[in-house]
């Protein structure tokens, strides 16, 4: 495992109205690890052992690493980014045709104000979103059930469009189950003891797209606002910087892009699974004012999985803090509180969720403050 050689001044500020706090953020540069994959793919247990230890390491310092040696060729990233650019420079009357609040699952455009939340109108995120899942049939009992976050895949008619996701996707995807695998071995838990739980996920892609804009980069316009990410880990793809994740100290560091990697973060299942060895890392994305896109894929469980402290971790101290919930749930509690169209469901009485719906993330921490 190396340290990211990473530039003293990661994100060029020049000609940004930045406030004192957040300049001095901004210049904060990360030091976080770098994990070569390779070793995944070898028929050697010991090699498969070694990533699984650095990337358990990671996981319990800031929860948030580079990888390389991935298997995912560039050329098919350079595709989805083209796929990604060519849909969202379309006018905004063709995009709205996908809008996801028309989806019956949780799949489609959304603009940038669906973002915003009625409970805080005064905060804006500047981003808008292409958002696909996990191709489940359409005879798949929890899409019968409208669950909304099970369903087929829902594409715009854009040429090559579909082929490049699809492809991405699943090679991705595919990724993520080898990660998961190495989770098992890390935490000392039999083959399959997590996978089992993978087999129709909610694991969702987004096609994230920062607009360019004239807002002041604080507190109140945000790329996309503090949080952590309520399934296994993430799996993310950046063109340019913005990033900032708090690390093992709880300050906000940056994390910007590095040739040839993904960034990964782990989510809250498994900082419960793990009874809190491994961390969810919280992070945002400030509103520098230039346009950026941006490829997360968030690794997640099936809609019903129950998760709790597993293995060794099963431990009374570990059940206290972590009570067992359902992964979907816990996934569909907190999107409602990030898009507007399913605030307005469940307030039109047309969305009836049959869990409480929380008021914030209960794996959310606060940063410390910066001494500028």
């Amino acid at each position: 495992m190396q340290t990211a050689p990473l530039p003293s001044s990661p994100v060029d500020v020049t000609g940004l109205n930045l406030p004192e706090d957040q300049r001095a953020l901004v210049f904060e540069a990360a030091t976080l690890p770098v994990i070569d994959l390779s070793g995944l793919y070898s028929d050697d247990p010991a090699d498969v052992a070694r990533v699984a230890a650095e990337l358990g390491a990671a996981g319990k310092g800031a929860g948030f690493f580079y990888i390389i040696n991935h298997g995912i060729p560039q050329a098919l990233i350079d595709d989805v980014y083209a796929a990604s650019k060519a849909f969202h420079a379309q006018p905004r009357d063709y995009k709205m045709n996908y809008y996801i609040g028309k989806s019956t699952h949780h799949q489609g455009y959304a603009p940038p104000e669906e973002a915003s939340s009625k409970a805080k109108p005064e905060k804006k995120s500047y981003h808008e979103t292409y958002d696909i899942s996990f191709d489940a049939p359409a005879d798949h009992p929890d899409y019968l059930a409208g669950y909304r976050l099970t369903g087929p895949q829902v594409f715009p008619d854009l040429p090559g469009f579909q082929p490049a996701v699809k492809t991405y996707y699943e090679a991705v995807y595919q990724l993520g189950r080898k990660m998961l695998g190495a989770f098992e071995v890390f935490l000392e838990l039999p083959p399959g003891e997590l996978l089992q739980h993978v087999n129709t996920p909610t694991s969702q892609l987004r096609l994230l797209h920062y607009v360019e804009n004239s807002a002041p980069a604080d507190a109140n316009n945000m790329g996309i606002g503090a949080h952590s990410d309520f399934e296994c880990f993430t799996i993310l793809n950046v063109s340019g910087p913005g990033l900032q994740v708090m690390n093992a100290e709880d300050y906000w560091v940056a994390a910007p892009p590095l040739p040839g990697t993904f960034i990964v973060n782990i989510g809250d299942c498994l900082e419960a699974w793990s009874g809190g060895l491994l961390k969810s890392t919280q992070h945002r994305v400030i509103n520098t004012g230039r346009e950026r896109f941006s490829l997360p894929l968030f690794f997640g469980t099936d809609y019903h999985t129950v998760v709790q402290p597993v293995g060794k971790y099963a431990t009374e101290a570990a059940f206290e803090k972590y009570k067992p919930f359902v992964s979907g749930e816990h996934l569909l509690g907190q999107t409602i509180g990030g898009f507007r169209y399913l605030q307005d469901l469940v307030d039109d009485g047309k969305l009836k969720p049959t869990f409480s719906v929380p008021d914030s993330n209960p794996f959310e921490r606060e940063a410390k403050k910066i001494a500028v």
